[in-house]
This record gives structure tokens, sequence and C-alpha cells, in this order.
């Protein structure tokens, strides 16, 4: 099975295809592909959600993931964050949605609890965390580890006898 993961923002959306190997004794997962989606801080709001939306969905094309884990929506200090947040959202939802993905939310709380063991885990802690579950020779910039994260959290929430509390959310 492959997911898509997506950590969105408007300049830096991070993105993932992680994965599942079948093995006999436990599953194993690797990384095909990550990356971001990087627009410059001088494109206008509108050019950034088209970039987001066009380049998540080459991504979904070329590697065909069969299920969508993004980052659920975070509580911020500013109206004009969120909703920026939420349109970088919406442009990779609505990609996901165009090729027939079904999408998962996650909070980022239960994705670092996932991953690291806490909630309030930093950056780094995911990113280290990630380079030694998915066994990679380099640790990746933290937009990069987010969605991988995402995307391990998605697949741990789907194991029926891995211990979550809760299956992740549809949308």
């Amino acid at each position: 099975m492959r997911v898509l993961s997506i950590d969105p923002a408007l300049r830096n959306t991070g993105y993932a295809i992680i994965e599942r190997i079948a093995s006999s004794r436990s599953p194993q997962y690797r990384a095909l592909t990550y990356g971001v989606v990087k627009n410059h801080r001088t494109l206008r709001q509108s050019g950034c959600l088209v970039a987001i939306r066009e380049q998540i969905s080459d991504v979904i094309r070329e590697y065909q993931p069969e299920q969508c884990a993004i980052e659920g929506v975070i509580f911020v200090q500013s109206y004009k964050t969120a909703i920026t947040l939420g349109a970088a959202r919406a442009a990779s939802m609505i990609a996901a949605g165009e090729q027939g993905l079904e999408i998962f939310e996650y909070a980022p709380r239960r994705i670092k609890q996932a991953i690291v063991g806490r909630g309030a885990a930093d950056k780094q802690q995911v990113a280290f965390m990630i380079r030694a579950l998915l066994k990679l020779t380099q640790t990746p910039n933290p937009d990069e580890a987010d969605a991988l994260a995402i995307g391990l959290t998605h697949f741990y929430a789907m194991e029926a006898n891995r211990p979550m509390s809760d299956q992740g959310s549809a949308i």
C-alpha cells in the first residue's frame, strides 16, 4: 500500500510517498520520495496555491498512492495565518480529491506522539526519529520530516494490532 502524506504550508508544503512492505514478522515502510513544494516569497498567494495543487498532482500521477494523509488544522494566534494555512491545505486536498484519493487527517500532537512518543516533541526530534524509522541515509529537512511522519502515523493508525487511541478521521 502507498500513501501520500502532506504537511501543508503556503511557501513550503512538505510531501512524501511511503509504501508499506509486507513482511512475515512486522510491517516495514520505505519512503519512495519526499520533498517540498517551494514557493518564492514574492509569488502571490494564488500562484502558490496553483503550484501546490499542480506539484502534488504530479507526485500522485507518478507514484499512484492509494490514500492521502494530511496534517490537521493547528491552533494559530493570527486569523490571517489560519486562513493562509487553510488555503494551502485546500490546494493539497483538491489535488488528492481530483485523483480519487480518500483523505485522512491527523492532529499535530498525535503525529508527534506516534513518531516520538510524546506530543510536545520538537522538529529535530521528529526528523531524527523519521531518519531512524525509515532507515534514511540523511536527516530530512523539517517540512519533509513532518510529511514523512504524517504518513507513518497513518500507517500506524491503520494497523489493527498497533495501540492507537482512535483511527484517523477521514475527510
